[in-house]
């Protein structure tokens, strides 16, 4: 069964997006913006958060996990 990520962007007046990715743990953050990354243009930055590095068998304990990244259209 698929579980629910939830993708937050935020647009700043310079144009920079931040996508942030709740409920995902190891991996699955970037698999599941990847798509969208690609059609947005290049990655700038990446902060990958602690949740990044856990195992896919926590991801039931940890309710709020978040990925931030910065896009840059091009």
């Amino acid at each position: 069964m698929a579980e629910y990520r939830k993708v937050e962007y935020r647009i700043g007046k310079d144009g920079k997006i931040t996508e942030t990715v709740l409920n995902a743990i190891g991996a699955s953050c970037t698999e599941t913006t990847a798509g969208v990354e690609k059609a947005l243009g290049k990655v700038e930055s990446q902060d990958l958060l602690p949740e990044y590095y856990q195992s896919e068998e926590n991801l039931a304990e940890n309710l709020n996990v978040e990925q931030t990244q910065s896009l840059k259209q091009v």
